[in-house]
């Protein structure tokens, strides 16, 4: 599948190596209690509101004398690695999904479900290993990507970032971390691909504002090897999708993203906040700008016009 990028810029038809990041996870038990199979909207049993889980090693701080760990998911099974994939890739489609709706344009419906029925082709078994899933979701995230950009062009990933986001904010479990509930989240995500990562050593995550810093983005790496294998690039840099991603992840929580890129001798890298709010974030997802409709045509001289400027 030559030119086309894994939503994070990196191309398919790679093998996912230790320079991809091996598996995923869904974070030490944010997963947990989220299947794949979730809907954006209801949940079982008629549940309402927003879900929390309880974790109690993460929701603590370290007492006087113990270190903030700065890599905490190192230890992420593979179980848990396995349930992000999955939490990832049903975000991306329900995701797409809802910004093909919202769009109200003519879509070939025949097309949509060749997708389709190509994102749920040769889906692992539930408890398959979680570099199983990591393909299935690298695969899918470049058939959706490529989907998009050849109707609409590459200005619209944005667009689906944000209905992405709608769906992340019914999906993911929110944990009592206020703030640093996103940050968690993007440390997970950050451990999946292998990254380097870590919190700031002055102050731990807290409800109010939480920061991280991805020292060496291993999505890169990745993008570098397939390159070098002779594959072509859909985006020029897996930041174009990812920053627009996150940031629609945690306003969507109801919290203030600012995100700055980073490059120096660890190689290409990002510091992300998230800062709650004072007032109410806007999480509305735009609907596209209706096509301009086509000049009238002139009307018919009559027998007084004459020729001549207007």
């Amino acid at each position: 599948m030559g030119g086309v990028s894994d939503g994070t810029g990196a191309p398919t038809g790679s093998p996912t190596g230790a320079g991809a990041g091996a598996g995923a996870g869904a974070g030490a038990g944010a997963g947990a209690g989220t299947s794949a199979g979730a809907g954006a909207g209801g949940r079982p049993g008629g549940e309402t509101g927003p879900r929390t889980a309880v974790l109690a090693a993460a929701t603590s701080r370290p007492g006087p004398g113990v270190e903030q760990p700065r890599s905490p998911y190192r230890a992420m099974s593979d179980a848990e690695r396995s349930a992000l994939w999955r939490q990832r890739l049903h975000e991306a489609e329900a995701g797409l999904t809802r910004y093909l709706v919202s769009r109200g344009d003519e879509l070939h419906l025949t097309d949509w479900f060749v997708l389709q029925s190509e994102l749920f082709a040769d889906l692992p078994v539930p408890d398959a290993p979680a570099v199983e899933w990591q393909r299935v979701f690298f695969r899918d995230q470049a058939l959706m990507e490529r989907f998009l950009v050849l109707r609409y062009g590459e200005e619209v990933l944005g667009e689906w970032a944000r209905s992405n986001a709608e769906v992340h904010r019914e999906v993911e479990p929110d944990h009592g971390r206020g703030a640093a509930d996103p940050i968690h989240r993007i440390a997970r995500q950050a451990e999946l691909y292998g990254s380097d990562y870590e919190f700031d050593d002055d102050a731990a995550p807290g409800p109010e504002h939480a920061a991280l810093t991805i020292t060496h983005c291993a999505i890169w790496d990745y993008r570098e090897k397939a390159r070098r294998s002779g594959v072509r690039l859909t985006l020029a840099s897996p930041c174009t999708y990812c920053t627009e991603a996150l940031s629609a992840n945690i306003r969507a929580k109801g919290y203030r993203p600012a995100h700055r890129l980073t490059h120096g001798p660890t190689g290409h890298g990002c510091r992300w906040e998230s800062t709650a709010a004072p007032g109410p974030v806007d999480v509305t997802i735009a609907r596209p700008a209706e096509p301009a409709a086509p000049p009238a045509e002139p009307a018919a001289p009559t027998a007084t016009d004459e020729p001549g400027e207007s």
